[in-house]
């Protein structure tokens, strides 16, 4: 091996261990996830549909009928997947995902169109992140085209019933989750794990009065850091923020705006990824900046890709794309300047959210907004691009159709 080979495998240890997993060929002699075997087991007590309003007041997230299941251990590989009725989980006290965080998960939606079709978005995207995310926390790796086929198993099941033709505009949210379950204490990596896949209800959270306000996070906490797993989704991206949300919450905010650094680089709002408009500084063109990938300090959001792909696509020679590191003191100037024209989040609960205030250091930044407290033009035109490949108004090749079993 050259010196320089070594001296990258000596410096980037957590990447190559991560990029091995996932280039690595299949074992010949494991059963790897696939699709094709999935076995049908079906509800005989088919549980009430509750109204959305009704399903979302409640203390516990409402499923649907049925999941799907499969197995893996180090010995053999994959069990043939299986779809049985939604119920509770068996582990052993001892499971490696209570006590070591070896869990990962996907969020994303499913849509009933206003032609009464049936779609998912971009999910080949979230099977592709899932991958990344179960070789960053030593869990098995899969095709994602297997996961994404199981995904639209269920919803060719589950689908017509909990979203029907008559209510379209709304959607549901597909929980995929892959957790170690190993019976066995000990620091290292799981030799058993489990793949489920659910379909529950979400809060509409897009569109909250006055748009959302921020807080910028406390100097003695971050989220993620250049090094870490923020880029990937895991469970231990979220539970060590709860606390300093609700604090933001209690005191009139709705989410925080993670600042990382010593200068205060604007990265995440909450879970979500943040995005800014305004007059650039060195030539006063329309500017849509949001933090990059390459340091994979954040989430690289499905619809952060979307807006983005979008954008290029469709505003090109209007406004300027920038992914790049900017800070906090730079967003107090443009507002100073007058610079600041729009902000939003964007991510899969809060979809294209507009944002009208941050909250740093007992200081108001306040973000335009359009008449009467809606989204300005570039967040508004970007949500209803994205909403129409979504609900079906627009054909897009990001969009899958179910093909639903009555």
């Amino acid at each position: 091996m050259s010196p320089s080979a070594i001296q990258t495998q000596d410096v980037d240890l957590t990447a190559a261990a991560v990029n091995r997993k996932e280039e690595a060929p299949a074992a010949p002699a494991l059963a790897q996830l696939d699709a094709s075997r999935l076995t049908y087991t079906y509800t005989t007590s088919p549980r009430a549909v509750p109204d959305e309003a009704v399903a979302n007041a409640g203390t516990e997230t409402v499923c649907t009928d049925h999941m799907i299941v499969a197995d893996w251990n180090v010995a053999s590989g994959w069990t043939a997947p299986r779809l049985v009725p939604y119920g509770p989980l068996s582990l052993m006290p001892t499971a490696s995902c209570l006590h070591y965080a070896t869990e990962c998960f996907e969020g994303l939606k499913v849509y009933r169109g206003y032609d009464g079709k049936l779609r998912t978005f971009r999910v080949d995207k979230n099977s592709a992140r899932m991958r990344m995310s179960a070789a960053r926390i030593s869990l098995p790796v899969f095709e994602p085209e297997q996961l994404s086929k199981l995904i639209i198993a269920l919803l060719e099941v589950d689908g017509s019933r909990w979203l029907p033709r008559d209510k379209p505009g709304n959607y549901l949210y597909i929980r995929p989750t892959m957790i170690g379950t190993a019976p066995q204490l000990g620091v290292a990596s799981p030799r058993e794990a489990m793949l489920y896949i659910i379909i529950t209800y979400l809060p509409r959270l897009d569109s909250p009065v006055g748009g959302m306000r921020l807080h910028t996070s406390p100097e003695d906490m971050i989220r993620a850091w250049v090094g870490g797993f923020g880029y990937a989704k895991v469970g231990a991206n979220y539970g060590p923020s709860l606390m300093a949300t609700a604090d933001a919450r209690r005191r009139g905010f709705h989410q925080i705006l993670w600042l990382y650094g010593p200068d205060g680089e604007c990265t995440e709002a909450g879970a979500s990824n943040f995005f800014v408009v305004w007059k650039r500084k060195s030539d006063g063109k329309t500017e849509l900046i949001t933090a990059p990938l390459d340091d994979k300090l954040i989430l690289d959001g499905v619809n952060r890709r979307s807006v983005l792909d979008l954008a290029r696509e469709r505003l090109a020679g209007e406004i300027e794309i920038t992914e790049r590191k900017y800070t906090i003191a730079e967003l107090i100037e443009a507002d100073a300047e007058g610079r600041l024209l729009e902000s939003f989040a964007s991510g899969t609960a809060y979809f294209i959210c507009p944002i009208s205030q941050v909250h740093h250091r007992g200081r108001d930044i306040n973000i335009p907004m359009g008449p009467d407290g809606q989204p300005g033009k570039i967040t508004s035109t970007i949500k209803g691009w994205m909403g129409d490949i979504m609900y079906g108004r627009t054909e897009h090749e990001w969009a899958i159709l179910i093909n639903e079993k009555q």
